[in-house]
């Protein structure tokens, strides 16, 4: 189901400020299905693992830290479109600069805080959802 699916995780300070529901429901009223939800704590290494990609950039220890530092709910979201209109609900990384109604625009509380975080492909989502989720999870 190639361009069906996105990956999505609500960050720790969201999950620590009660905005889960209120995230998930937004998420429903976007036209998008739950496919697969669980709460977890990610290590400093699982973080590591996940934001690999950024070990070079001078910002990778500190997003290690926060993105251990609490729960965070992933999920794998389904609807046509959508890895490119989930990044239209969520809204610009910078929640100064996302759109009005959109989850960063409502929930985020900084530029690193930023309550949630989508696949910018569909590739990174079906890679980022199975770092997550074992086969049998993403139904």
């Amino acid at each position: 189901m190639a361009g069906n699916r996105t990956f999505t995780m609500i960050k720790p300070d969201a999950v620590g400020a009660n905005n889960t529901g209120a995230i998930t429901k937004m998420i429903e009223e976007a036209g998008f299905r739950i496919v697969a939800m669980k709460k977890t704590q990610l290590t400093k290494e699982r973080a590591g693992q996940f934001y690999a990609i950024h070990k070079e950039r001078p910002f990778y220890k500190d997003l290690c830290d926060y993105m251990s530092s609490g729960p965070i709910v992933p999920m794998i979201l389904e609807k046509a479109n959508a890895v490119e209109d989930f990044r239209k609900l969520i809204g610009a990384t910078d929640p100064k600069k996302a759109e009005p109604g959109t989850i960063r625009n409502l929930f985020a509380k900084s530029i690193e805080a930023n309550a949630i975080h989508g696949s910018d492909s569909d590739v990174n989502a079906d890679i980022e959802g199975s770092f997550f989720f074992a086969g049998q999870e993403k139904y």
